[in-house]
């Protein structure tokens, strides 16, 4: 769902309540995982850019049918692809797409958000 709340804490707020402890959780590992970067509303979802950088490269959506983790470092995706794979999720080039809040392994979640900090690799 494309939000036109100006905050995450707003958004937060309007996701539908079976969503939103697990949304809230990814929220939470973000912050604790990307310490480089800088939260804000990009493209009507909470995003997350390296400071100083302009381009996204960790989003987070609460979608119709799916909660949707974004991480746009394709090494970092690829790294973690096979590790997801079999737990229910189906993938887009930049997405991760949990058909529920329940599905979504915070641990290997944690994992991915600590890659991505790390990564310098290209964005898609």
């Amino acid at each position: 769902m494309q939000s036109k709340s100006k905050t995450v804490n707003a958004y937060l707020d309007e996701i539908p309540e079976e969503r939103k402890a697990g949304l809230t959780q990814l929220r939470d590992l973000c912050l604790a995982k990307l310490t480089s970067f800088t939260e804000s509303m990009e493209y009507g979802m909470p995003s997350y850019k390296r400071e100083g950088v302009d381009e996204v490269e960790v989003a987070f959506a609460s979608q119709k049918n799916y909660i949707s983790l974004y991480i746009l470092k394709q090494d970092v995706m690829k790294a973690y692809k096979d590790k997801l794979a079999g737990t229910g999720v189906s993938f887009g080039k930049g997405c991760i797409r949990f058909t529920k809040a329940e599905r979504i392994n915070f641990e290997i979640v944690e994992e991915l958000l600590g890659a991505a900090e790390e990564s310098d690799g290209e964005i898609c």
